[in-house]
Parts: C-alpha cells; sequence; structure tokens
C-alpha cells in the first residue's frame, strides 16, 4: 500500500481506505453475516488499509470496533454525526457530544481520529459552526477526538457550495469530498483551498454506478447527449478510449486512478462487502497515474460539468 502524509493532521494514511457506508455497509447491505463483515475489515487490515471511514448513521461502528480490537494501533478511525434533527434543524450540542460518545463505545477506543459533521447543506453551515463547532473544539481539547472534519452532501451540492464556504475559515483539518471524471469541479473550487492551507482531503464518489454497470453509463451517455453537455460525435467512445494496454484495465480502474493521482486528494475511498472486489480496488488505486493523453480527454469531455455526482 503506497502511503502520504494526511495533509496538516500528520497522520501517515494508505492512499486507498475503506468506506464502511454506502450500498454494501461492509456486506451489511447484501446480507453478509456480521462474522464475514469483520473478517473484511480484517483482511483490508492485512492488505496495508489503515483509514476506516463510517458513521453512526451508517450501523457498522460496531463491527468496526469488533474488527480492530487488538489492532487499534495500525488504525486511523474517521467517523461522523449527522448535524441535522428530525425536525430538520441543527441538533444541539449536548446531542453531538452523545452521538461522539456513543461512537468510542461502538468502536471500542478512547479516542477517535478524524471526526466529521457529516453531509453538511450549504444552508447549515453557519448553524453549525455556531452551534456545534465550540462542541466539537472542547471535545478535541479533551482528547475524544483528534481533528475537526466536514463531509459534504454531493448529491445536492454537486458544486461544493458548503466546502467553499467552509474553506474561508480555518476550523476545519479534514474533509469529504465528491471527485470523479464526471463532476471534476473540486479540481479548482476545493483543492485549491485544501492545498494552500493543508487541509487532508478523503474523496467520496470516486466510482459510481455509471461507470461499473453498462446500462447506467448508456442511461448517462443518453441524458448528457439529451441536456446538449456532450457532443454527440462523443457518445459512442465516451468511456471505452481509457481501457488500452497501456493505460486502465477497466472504466472502474480509470476512475480510482483518475482520482488517486489528483493533486490535493489523500485518500481514496472504496466500499465493498467482497474480499475480491476489494483486492482489485486496492489495486487499482496503487497503480501509476492514467496518460496524459486519457486525462486531457476526460478533462475536455467533462470538465464543465459540475451538476454531475455520477
Amino acid at each position: 500500500m503506497q502511503t502520504v502524509r494526511f495533509g496538516r493532521t500528520g497522520l501517515t494514511v494508505g492512499v486507498a481506505g475503506l468506506g464502511c457506508g454506502g450500498e454494501s455497509r461492509l456486506g451489511q447491505g447484501t446480507g453478509a453475516s456480521e462474522r464475514e463483515s469483520v473478517a473484511l475489515v480484517q483482511h483490508a487490515l492485512d492488505l496495508g488499509i489503515n483509514y476506516f471511514d463510517t458513521a453512526a448513521g451508517y450501523g457498522t461502528e460496531g463491527i468496526l470496533g469488533k474488527a480492530i480490537a487488538g489492532r487499534r494501533d495500525e488504525v486511523v478511525l474517521s467517523t461522523k454525526a449527522a448535524p441535522q434533527s428530525p425536525r430538520g434543524t441543527v441538533i444541539r450540542p449536548t446531542q453531538l457530544r452523545k452521538s461522539v460518545e456513543s461512537s468510542l463505545r461502538a468502536l471500542q477506543t478512547e479516542t477517535i481520529d478524524v471526526f466529521h459533521l457529516h453531509g453538511v447543506h450549504p444552508d447549515e453551515y453557519d448553524a453549525c459552526t455556531e452551534r456545534l463547532l465550540p462542541e466539537l473544539e472542547q471535545l478535541r481539547d479533551a482528547g475524544k477526538i483528534r481533528f475537526l472534519a466536514l463531509s459534504e452532501k454531493f448529491m445536492v451540492d454537486t458544486g461544493h457550495a458548503m466546502l467553499q464556504r467552509a474553506l474561508v475559515d480555518d476550523s476545519w483539518d479534514v474533509v469529504m469530498v465528491g471527485f470523479n471524471p464526471l463532476n471534476q469541479s473540486a479540481r479548482a473550487r476545493v483543492f485549491a483551498a485544501t492545498i494552500a492551507k493543508d487541509v487532508a482531503v478523503e474523496v467520496m464518489f470516486a466510482v459510481r454506478r455509471a461507470f461499473s454497470r453498462p446500462e447506467e453509463r448508456q442511461r448517462l451517455v443518453d441524458d448528457l447527449v439529451r441536456d446538449g453537455l456532450i457532443d454527440p460525435t462523443d457518445a459512442d467512445d465516451l468511456f471505452a478510449f481509457l481501457v488500452h494496454e497501456d493505460g486502465a484495465t477497466s472504466i472502474t480502474d480509470a476512475a480510482y486512478r483518475f482520482a488517486r493521482h489528483e493533486p490535493g486528494c489523500h485518500v481514496v475511498l472504496t466500499g465493498t462487502g467482497d474480499r475480491n472486489h476489494l483486492e482489485e480496488n486496492v489495486r487499482s488505486v496503487n497503480r501509476p497515474p492514467l496518460p496524459a493523453a486519457d486525462l486531457d480527454r476526460l478533462r475536455r469531455l467533462f470538465g464543465h460539468l459540475d451538476s454531475l455526482h455520477g
């Protein structure tokens, strides 16, 4: 596993991280037993993965805690709490503290390395900083968390409005960002600022259904042509050009490598419940950059888009 310095946290992390949410949730979403999910995490550790990202809302904190028991010193733990209450308002500081305490118990640890406010909407950011940031700082000072982080609500904030606002401040050590060939807007809107401030970046949405499923890919191409977002002459070869002897082994491989080697990106998250799938994803993240000509073509095809998440 290749490793990098994780921004101003100073932590050393593997370039591939295991995401414990998404559709798979360590296999829990596809019928795996808890024992199988624990074994998957332990296999990830054996592959050299040391960055694990979960959340209170994923239902996998307890599994992760069991899996890393006895190996905590090998792991950088990332988890999250959603700042939204059921009424749609930002939660109270006491509720945030309870969530942190619950995560600590589930993860069987005394300290969470990276703690996010989870899926912050642009309209919620100011209330989060006013109401919850002081509580996070107190939890950090008490040693319960080490570094403060934010994850964006990429499905509805594909232009990164929240993170652009947040990065004006200097409160956040880590951010979680959606970035892939279909939406490269974080390059200018997020990474320029994170590089300047040495803020660590976790990439989510590096690979989505549009890359791994032919029927989703065709639907995407049809929509892009219909909306006038790509030239129809490009439609027949929209992704196939990436797979060749000197290029990617698959479109999924290309997407992981695209994110991994983007300046400013540190950890690329991959989520799966299957060992073989995990191994292949790790191989992709560790492969060299895509050829310059392929990168140039991806920028020409999609660099102007900021409305897609994949």
